[in-house]
């Protein structure tokens, strides 16, 4: 979270992957499904929906991010959901090449459903500084970044490290690097 997962995943489409980004499809379609949002109302009340009965996230976040519980109640609902629509695009193009971007991979166990992995990192103060741009409040990003495996211990469970603590170009250099492994996809 805000250390540019998107934007790598974002340059590896531009070189040629095709890319699935699971936090639009929770955005997009998991949370506007009629099912999912009839469960959630239930679940955490009419706070958490706007006036057109839409999911309000924000609000939705600050009851899930106090509560653990409630976080991995949600968890349980929706990421099911988004690894089916996940795994339905790339088995509709299994010769393609795939970029994944899961924030929760290695909390959810799921790496071993990719072909490799790959960690972008950045420091933590430039993490912060890019979700308080975002509009994320600095407790609330704590509070979030707190529930998810520290960014160490991803490094070492990763495949490959990619580091955007410089500039876009040098992040760009860096994809590039990678998907030399990979000759079929340039």
């Amino acid at each position: 979270m805000g250390c540019g997962k998107s934007t790598a995943g974002r340059l590896f489409a531009e070189l040629g992957w095709r890319r699935i980004d699971c936090d639009a499809l929770v955005r997009d379609v998991v949370l506007r499904d009629l099912a999912v949002v009839a469960q959630i109302g239930a679940r955490f009340g009419q706070g958490v929906l706007a006036a057109d009965g839409q999911i309000e996230r924000a609000r939705l976040a600050e009851a899930v991010f106090g509560d653990d519980a409630a976080r991995l109640w949600l968890e349980a609902l929706v990421h099911p959901e988004v690894r089916r629509h996940w795994a339905g695009q790339v088995q509709s193009a299994p010769q393609a090449m795939w970029v994944v971007e899961v924030p929760l991979l290695f909390e959810k166990n799921l790496e071993k459903m990719f072909d490799f992995t790959v960690c972008v990192a950045c420091a933590p103060d430039l993490q912060l500084t890019r979700l308080e741009q975002r509009g994320i409040e600095r407790t609330l990003a704590l509070q979030r970044i707190s529930k998810q495996l520290p960014l160490a211990r991803k490094i070492e469970l990763s495949d490959f490290v990619l580091s955007n603590d410089g500039t876009l170009d040098f992040l760009r250099d860096q994809v590039r690097q990678l998907m030399l492994r990979y000759p079929a996809a340039v």
